[in-house]
């Protein structure tokens, strides 16, 4: 059987968290890579789980590559920009809820879709393609419509074009651009995977069956509204909008919960469950990551095979 290629693309930074003794710890970090991670994790080794982005020349860039090769995330797709480097964020905890704050102005992956040709090439060569909110709002106008361009085209191909809207309305020019420009995602999106709490403050959706609802009437043609740990909507084209209901986790450290749910629930569906198998093993994966600090946990904390 040939290998299969699961492509992530976005922006992967330096993460910094607090740790015990009024130390800090250094990490990697990124919601397209904290999924390629759980991915992997969830994945068996007959599929290649790739990341595309861009980094810069310098240490903390080199390092980051390092990492990513040595834990099994491919790295070819990945481009190298001296004139820029790795956005970094730091990650305050109180209570188990997080608070951060980022350095990202400098980052390379800025320009991830400038050299558009390598773009669609890495998106050719995949069978899932996978990226966010965030990696569009990062982009120039024009970088933003080529990158929805070429994953409309891919979905028009028959490749599994997944989105999660991840909102982070910083990031965005203004909010008009934002609710554009995520439903145009829509029609892009094989697979979306919206959280209810940042759709709900920007759309106004009442409840998660009406967020489902929308991004199926914007094109999207699968559904799984998140929603902090509390019911979710899983939905498609063509059956109805179901709710579904998971024991509560208390967590240690929320970080990474959505991307890591994403993770193990994509793996289940490209391994042949349905959404709803898929659901439940997306919150047992998305259940552990929240009882360990930091976005990305070791696999052999994750009691998980891949």
């Amino acid at each position: 059987m040939s290998e299969k290629l699961f492509l992530a693309i976005g922006e992967a930074m330096v993460e910094l968290s607090q740790a015990e003794g009024g130390l800090w710890r250094m990490g990697y970090a990124g919601d397209t890579l904290n999924t390629a991670w759980y991915v992997r994790a969830c994945l068996p080794l007959d599929w290649r789980v790739s990341f595309f982005t861009r980094l810069g020349t310098d240490p903390f860039s080199e390092r980051m590559l390092e990492f990513l090769g040595s834990n099994d995330i491919d790295t070819q797709f990945i481009a190298r920009d001296a004139e820029r480097t790795v956005g970094l964020y730091s990650i305050e905890l109180h209570d188990g809820e997080r608070s951060f704050s980022y350095w990202r102005g400098q980052s390379a992956a800025r320009r991830l879709a400038d050299d558009e040709a390598a773009l669609e090439a890495a998106i050719d060569a995949a069978d899932v393609v996978y990226f966010s909110g965030i990696t569009l709002a990062i982009l120039e106008p024009d970088r933003r419509a080529a990158l929805l361009r070429l994953v409309g085209k891919a979905r028009t191909a028959g490749k599994l074009t997944v989105f999660d809207p991840n909102i982070r309305s910083r990031l965005w020019e203004n909010v008009e651009t934002m609710r554009a420009s995520l439903s145009s995602a829509a029609a892009s999106a094989a697979i979306a995977l919206p959280s209810f709490d940042d759709e709900a403050s920007i759309f106004g959706d009442a409840d998660i069956e009406e967020c489902a609802a929308r991004w199926l009437r914007n094109g999207a043609g699968e559904v799984v509204v998140k929603n902090g740990g509390g019911p979710i909507a899983v939905a498609a084209t063509e059956g109805a909008i179901r709710r579904m209901s998971f024991d509560s986790v208390k967590p240690v450290d929320s970080t990474g919960a959505g991307d890591s749910f994403n993770g193990g629930y994509l793996a289940a569906r490209l391994g042949g469950a349905s959404p709803e198998e898929a659901a439940k093993q997306g919150h047992a994966v998305a259940a552990r990551v929240v009882r360990h600090p930091g976005a990305l946990v070791p696999r052999d904390k994750l009691g998980l095979t891949g």
